[in-house]
């Protein structure tokens, strides 16, 4: 009987430890805000603690990155996965498993209110200063996202801050800046105010169908990851975390419930 009981327990260095899972995060508010910070202010942090809450094979951790380092970091593996991208920001030539997340965002113009100024305002950027952030890809410029080429090309003033941009225009030091509608959501509740003087575009420069990408070799893979988000969102996790940010949940489909195919 003693012998059953010793065998009936295992040992505590016998118990497998998750896996550890780096997500790369840079600031893309209000997805990722300040990572070098914790990020915990931003989506990105609920999003890990119910995947962490979910299951116990992994655990999931924010890895600060940057905007116009993510590429390099992703291919030294500084991190095994990143959210909230697009295959088509730059990742061509990096070979990447991506994960349709069914999440649907959308890049607006945005102008001062003016007298006079309507919808037609945002027709024509051509003599306009625009307020763009640095590192980003932009539809309207090719997703062509060189500071030099945005300058020369489109009269683009580059920062590394939304709010900064929107009141760069409120300020008549530019004329149309480029905000995602979940910023532009979060912005408005925090600032009334503000918002009140603000022109938002019914043109679209792009829609964001949010990827997330895995590293070839990470300790997580797509198939893993794509199975833990539908867990989330068959759980109503994920419209709890994003809907408050009018980011739209994709329903699931035959034609959009598996992994996206991996670049070459």
């Amino acid at each position: 009987m003693c012998c059953a009981l010793l065998f009936c327990a295992a040992p505590s260095w016998l118990v497998a430890e998750p896996a550890q899972v780096r997500v790369g995060g840079y600031h893309f508010p209000p997805y990722v805000v300040r990572p070098e910070q914790g990020g915990d202010d931003g989506l990105v942090a609920p999003l890990l603690t119910a995947l962490n809450r979910t299951q116990d094979a992994y655990f999931f951790t924010l890895v600060p990155t940057s905007a116009t380092r993510r590429y390099r970091d992703f291919e030294q593996a500084r991190f095994d996965v990143i959210l909230f991208e697009s295959p088509t920001w730059g990742w061509q030539e990096i070979a990447f498993e991506g994960v349709d997340m069914l999440l649907e965002d959308e890049e607006l113009f945005v102008a001062a209110r003016a007298p006079g100024r309507g919808q037609e305002y945002f027709e024509d950027l051509r003599g306009k200063r625009l307020a763009l952030y640095q590192g980003y890809h932009y539809a309207f410029a090719d997703f062509n996202s060189d500071q030099d080429y945005l300058a020369s090309n489109y009269n683009a003033l580059l920062t590394y801050s939304h709010d900064s941009n929107l009141q760069m225009i409120t300020r008549d030091r530019a004329d149309i800046a480029l905000v995602t509608r979940s910023f532009l959501t979060g912005f408005s509740a925090l600032n009334p105010q503000h918002a009140k003087q603000l022109l938002v575009s019914r043109r679209v420069d792009q829609i964001y169908r949010h990827h997330a990408l895995v590293r070839p070799g990470a300790t997580i893979s797509a198939a893993q990851l794509h199975q833990l988000l539908q867990q989330l969102r068959a759980s109503g996790e994920l419209a709890r975390i994003f809907e408050p940010y009018a980011v739209r949940l994709i329903p699931v489909s035959a034609g959009n419930s598996a992994t996206a195919d991996a670049a070459d």
